[in-house]
């Protein structure tokens, strides 16, 4: 499980994350550590995480009427985008520098890991999962009983799911920026539509809705 102790997404190593996050002016890549190919398993562009949130990011808000925790949120786009909505919200993040953003634009942010004690447990209307998010810590499932213990009853998890919808795959990531430099390895997860639904029934979960929007692809997980 992903702790502020033990390598997280992006850290150690040359730091390609933190520099990206600080300049706002890469686009970095994530492999898994081990494999024979070369090819990443997906990009991120640093310039849309520090942007306001997108018209794909507003549908994962369409039906929050509550608090919303946004897990692994980097510089605070859907905590303002929440915030904006008129809905208390707060972001968490193992980041150092991502933190130190969001704070610095006025966006209620905590330095803390998911599995470590947060405010509010089990009284959160909604909780995201965004950009990959679902494989914080390489362990879907103890993700996904965390998460159900931070919502309220009635609460909704929201997850953004990898493009193909039986990917179910636990590896050691490493993030690379484009001169090669790269992170130390981290544990890492994806998970597609069909594999979140299935995991997350042992969770106590439902999957309620899917949606498809400008490419991206998430789920809305019910209290079963």
């Amino acid at each position: 499980m992903s702790t502020l102790g033990v390598e997280t997404f992006g850290s150690g190593g040359a730091e390609p994350y933190e520099r990206a996050l600080r300049f706002d002016d890469e686009v970095l890549y994530l492999r898994d550590a081990h494999s024979p190919h070369a090819a990443p398993s997906s990009s991120m562009d640093l310039s849309r995480w520090n942007d306001d949130a997108v018209a794909s990011d507003l549908t994962t808000l369409s039906a929050a009427t509550g608090a919303v925790l946004d897990i692994g949120c980097g510089p605070g786009r859907m905590v303002k985008a929440a915030m904006d909505r008129g809905l208390a919200a707060l972001g968490i993040d193992v980041s150092a520098a991502a933190v130190q953003i969001a704070v610095s634009a006025g966006l209620s942010v905590l330095r803390r890991s998911v599995f470590e004690r947060l405010p509010r447990e089990g009284a959160w209307q909604t909780a995201l999962l965004l950009d990959g998010n679902i494989g914080i810590g390489g362990d879907p499932a103890g993700l996904l009983m965390r998460c159900r213990e931070l919502l309220a009853p009635d609460g909704a998890l929201v997850v953004e799911t990898h493009p193909d919808p039986v990917r179910d795959h636990t590896y050691e990531g490493t993030v690379v920026d484009i001169r090669g430099h790269q992170s130390a390895a981290f544990p890492w997860a994806d998970l597609g539509r069909d594999a979140l639904a299935r995991r997350s029934a042992s969770a106590g979960f439902s999957a309620i809705q899917s949606w498809e929007a400008d490419g991206r692809f998430f789920s809305r997980l019910a209290a079963a």
